[in-house]
């Protein structure tokens, strides 16, 4: 009977550990499935990264996005009721929903590369129709007094800019068989080409706009002061050297000198790679290192094609502080409409997309303008 005791013991303590190992060997399974599926996603995401090495943000996409993506694709009329469920309607009664905040990111860092005047100037955000800034316009005066004078007064005076922001809208014809294409990432496709369009516009008024439905570019200031060339109609002075972009960059209070970016076309840019200072050395420099910028007496150089070329009295380069100088305010949302219809005998499909930004300078004295002049 003890041998029957002593062996129903070591059955049991055997059957114990064989449960143990079998448990242990299911929890295995399953962390190698985790792995396995999560090893498919990535793979998944790898295949559809964009071209030119840019990658997701991250791997779990959120629902906003994937309602998005399947608008873009497929129309309202052919996505699942749930997705239908995430998408945001549009602020007004035009239609279109609004695009989530990661497309809209996208084609916010896209409209940066072509319209330059944003790597220069503040960006903000808003969500007004417009932005009150508070503007000083008058400095406070220091004196120096005995210990019994009569202190005068010194406060500084300050008025109000306000910034409107304005609508721009724009449309973007893609094909049909590539909205159909699974293997094209239809969201960097259309945030590229509304990025591309979006910064052609929005450049050229950050620089020109006359401040009418538009943005006021910081060339259209009177308030701007400005230095001439020293020629009637080119940015060289009498000898061919610099000294106008020398005094004009000096003639900029040291603060606003030591934070300053020249800006002007690349026709523009070409002219002054080919001029001297005095002791014969060229103004211009290339940049030191990969994504540094070219340099002209010392400060960085932003290429804007809407600037105006040299001719008699026109205003062909600017130099100043445009991170104090000039405000740029984008409205956060971005209200895309789908349309099959228009143009559906051209096989294409017609994305109508309007955002709204505003844009104005606050600050006239940080900038200062070459007049090609004597």
């Amino acid at each position: 009977m003890d041998d029957f005791a002593e062996l129903k013991t070591a059955f049991d303590g055997y059957h114990g550990e064989v449960k143990t190992l079998v448990v242990g060997q299911r929890k295995l399974e399953a962390d190698f499935k985790k792995m396995a599926d999560h090893l498919s996603k990535l793979e998944v995401a790898i295949a559809r990264a964009p071209a030119g090495g840019v990658t997701p943000a991250g791997l779990k996409e959120s629902e906003e996005m994937k309602a998005f993506g399947s608008y873009i694709s497929f129309g309202e009329q052919r996505m699942p009721q749930d997705e239908v469920k995430s998408l945001i309607v549009g602020e007004d009664t035009r239609g279109g929903y609004l695009a989530p905040s990661d497309f809209v990111g996208e084609v916010i860092k896209g409209v940066v590369q072509f319209s330059p005047v944003r790597q220069a100037a503040r960006v903000g955000s808003t969500m007004s129709k417009s932005v009150i800034l508070p503007v000083r316009t008058g400095a406070p005066t220091a004196q120096w007094v005995t210990e019994t004078q009569t202190r005068p007064e010194s406060a500084p005076s300050y008025g109000q800019k306000e910034i409107v922001v304005y609508e721009a809208s724009c449309y973007v014809d893609i094909s049909q068989q590539l909205v159909e294409d699974a293997a094209v990432d239809m969201n960097s496709e259309l945030a590229f080409d509304l990025a591309q369009e979006f910064g052609r516009l929005e450049g050229a008024a950050f620089v020109l706009g006359d401040g009418v439905n538009k943005p006021a570019g910081f060339m259209s200031s009177s308030e701007i002061g400005s230095s001439v060339s020293g020629t009637a109609a080119t940015i060289a002075d009498v000898n061919g050297q610099a000294n106008g972009l020398i005094n004009l960059l000096y003639s900029l209070a040291p603060f606003y000198r030591n934070r300053s970016t020249w800006m002007m076309n690349g026709t523009t840019l070409a002219s002054v790679r080919k001029l001297k200072d005095g002791q014969n050395n060229y103004i211009w420099q290339p940049a030191l290192a990969a994504g540094q910028p070219e340099t002209i007496l010392g400060r960085p150089v932003v290429e804007a094609v809407d600037m105006p070329s040299e001719g008699a009295n026109l205003y062909p380069i600017a130099v100043g502080d445009f991170q104090t100088a000039y405000r740029i305010y984008d409205r956060v949302s971005l209200s895309l409409l789908r349309d099959p219809y228009s143009q559906a005998t051209s096989g294409l499909i017609r994305f109508h997309a309007r955002r709204r930004v505003g844009g104005a300078a606050v600050l006239a004295e940080a900038i200062k303008k070459l007049k090609c002049s004597t």
